[in-house]
């Protein structure tokens, strides 16, 4: 008898909106069939479990396959299988879950089972012009087929099925053509299926025949059924990690760090595995490398409001059935699970950092240049991380040594303090560009920190928010006389028609240089000081920096760079050129400067010391190096 009627909805007819935007991708209705013959198979097991059902399990694989020419895409199991009334309550009537019956009744038993998911196989009809479901329950009971064309109409009717279970039958529609491809299947299994805890079965192994592939008689398991973060962290060694990790990014080419291996079942349920991976300065930081899954179901790999945003930057897995998901299972929904659980995982990573700083200091300064950008992110967005990270994040100085922030206080306090009682911090972030900058203060007795890292800039900010009177100072911000200023500084009594006509002879000799500006100031540096050197106020270049990585400090990017031309008038040159041009006109000053050879190479020093000589200009400065000699 063929039964005929028409799928039940609880708000008007939906069906449409449910076939072409229920789900966010198209490629996620193979998960959602897989997913449910997974489903089916385990409550089999938990069936089998508690008595109730008494046969043989026999293979429960999972077995997936495609008919070319017939343009059928088919997901079979041996689980619980339907009855026709089953069929009528889980199919027909949109928004019930035979998961939430089954939970209900085997509550006690059945914590594996996934339960989130009501409308995943409606997601079949964004690729298929029809569907066909064969079943047969483990129950004596009659099989049934039931068909649709992808409206609202559908046909049911008994059939002939030896074996229980389920088989869907997917008539993929002209335009998904792809889903029929055996490469297109196997990378759809690879990226949602690669984990689920029933084998899943697609094809043959094939072996090296006469000059080609050719299929073997043993089956091709396409998943890991027991993957390395369900099982026991006490029984696993750093070889199975690293293995795993090798596993997940099979593309990348360094070990990881270090990892943490998650395992809690109260208040929540949370298994997992991140790993720190090696990141280099200078490249493009990638997100979305962590993966989410629900009982080894793959959900999504973004997963803000789960890790912390600072944490995002991590690798691995994490699983859990106690994250909500919406219908599609591919965005996360807030919940308070959520919040326990990111505070969780921030404490988890601070305790395993601060455990290797304790026990393995030499390990962790090793593997800091590479660490740092996850804590001072860390320290940069959570505050609680902040309190934790205080205690082992590292500072380095010149001589590659490393020191927490409190041992690096000690050091300098007594030489780097300002006669403000500020504490200076001097840094650098290229050694080989700030050479001379570096050298003139440690000829002074001071440390150098280096700084190179993306996120320095914002991180030394923070540290001068919360350490009591400190500062940080680029060794090129100013002179090394005026870096840390300990008394008060001794004037330059000059007119202001001598500074006009200095400034005017000095920077008639600057060569045009794009998106830069230079102003003079004149200081009182000792005879044997450089005559003119090249400083970058250090606010005005951290707010260009800071500018780089944040959008709505843009003003600031868009702004010339903005460098002082310090004067030493303590230089016998420049008290010179100041007897000589003082009560000139700018006219007569800038005039006097074009035709002194010396002058001109002061100043093309001055520029050459801060790397900003280059092209005719660099090459007229070796050709009067040449004429000078």
């Amino acid at each position: 008898m063929i039964k005929e009627g028409q799928i039940g909805v609880t708000t008007g007819n939906i069906f449409p909106i449910i076939k072409k935007f229920l789900y966010s991708d198209h490629e996620i209705f193979l998960r959602e069939v897989i997913s449910n013959a997974v489903d089916a198979t385990q409550k089999l097991k938990t069936l089998s479990d508690v008595g109730e059902f008494k046969g043989e399990q026999g293979d429960l694989s999972v077995r997936v396959s495609v008919d070319k020419e017939a343009r059928t895409l088919t997901v079979s199991d041996r689980g619980i299988g339907m009855t026709a009334e089953e069929v009528e309550n889980y199919i027909n009537q949109i928004a019930l879950s035979s998961a939430n019956d089954f939970l209900d009744k085997y509550k006690e038993s059945a914590n594996a089972i996934i339960g989130h998911f009501g409308l995943g196989f409606y997601s079949t009809f964004m690729v298929a012009s029809k569907v066909e479901i064969i079943t047969k329950s483990y129950k004596d009971e009659p099989a049934v087929k039931w068909s649709c064309n992808g409206d609202p109409a559908y046909t049911m009717e008994e059939c002939d099925k030896s074996d229980r279970g389920t088989d869907i039958i997917l008539h993929i529609d002209e335009e998904n053509g792809e889903f029929l491809e055996k490469g297109k299947i196997e990378s759809l299994l690879e990226k949602y299926c690669k984990f689920l805890p029933v084998p899943i079965v697609f094809g043959k192994k094939q072996e090296w025949k006469d000059g080609k592939y050719v299929d073997t008689d043993e089956d091709k398991v396409v998943n890991d059924v027991n993957p390395l973060w369900k099982q026991k962290p006490a029984g696993l060694k750093d070889e199975d990690y690293q293995a795993f990790y090798r596993k997940l990014y099979p593309m990348s080419l360094d070990e990881p760090l270090f990892w943490i291996h998650l395992n809690v079942d109260y208040p929540f349920n949370l298994t997992g595995i991140l790993y720190f991976p090696r990141i280099k300065n200078n490249i493009e930081l990638q997100r979305n490398k962590i993966q989410l899954y629900c009982n080894q179901v793959f959900v999504t790999d973004s997963v803000e409001g789960i890790v912390p945003e600072f944490l995002t930057l991590l690798h691995g897995v994490i699983d859990s059935p106690d994250i909500p998901l919406n219908v599609s299972r591919s965005y996360l929904q807030s919940d308070s699970n959520v919040k326990k659980i990111s505070n969780h995982i921030t404490k988890k990573v601070a305790d395993k950092l601060e455990e290797i700083f304790k026990k393995e200091r030499t390990q962790f300064e090793e593997k800091w240049d590479s660490l740092k950008i996850f804590v001072e992110y860390g320290m940069l967005t959570e505050e609680r991380f902040y309190d934790r990270a205080a205690k082992f994040s590292l500072l380095k100085n010149m001589e590659d040594k490393y020191f927490t922030l409190e041992e690096y206080k000690r050091v300098i306090e007594g030489s780097q303090t300002d006669k403000h009682g500020t504490l200076v911090y001097l840094y650098a972030n290229n050694k080989e560009e700030q050479y001379t900058f570096i050298d003139a203060a440690k000829g002074k007795g001071y440390d150098v920190l280096m700084m190179d890292g993306q996120l320095d800039v914002h991180w030394m900010g923070l540290l001068e928010q919360k350490l009591e009177k400190t500062r940080f100072v680029r060794v090129d911000s100013d002179t090394v006389e005026h870096l840390i200023e300990k008394e008060e500084k001794s004037t330059v009594e000059l007119t202001d028609k001598e500074k006009e006509n200095l400034t005017e002879a000095v920077k008639s000799l600057v060569p045009p240089i794009a998106k830069t500006e230079f102003n003079v100031d004149f200081k009182s540096l000792g005879e044997a000081g450089r005559p003119i050197q090249i400083t970058q106020n250090e606010f005005s270049r951290r707010m260009k920096e800071m500018s780089a990585m944040q959008p709505g400090m843009a003003f600031y990017g868009e702004m010339p760079d903005m460098y002082q031309m310090v004067v030493n008038m303590d230089h016998p040159m420049m008290r010179q050129l100041k007897q000589e041009i003082g009560e000139k006109s700018k006219e007569e000053a800038a005039a006097f400067a074009a035709g002194d050879s010396k002058l001109k190479q002061v100043v093309d020093l001055a520029l050459l010391a801060n790397g900003m000589l280059k092209g005719e200009a660099l090459n007229n400065f070796i050709k009067r190096s040449v004429e000078l000699l």
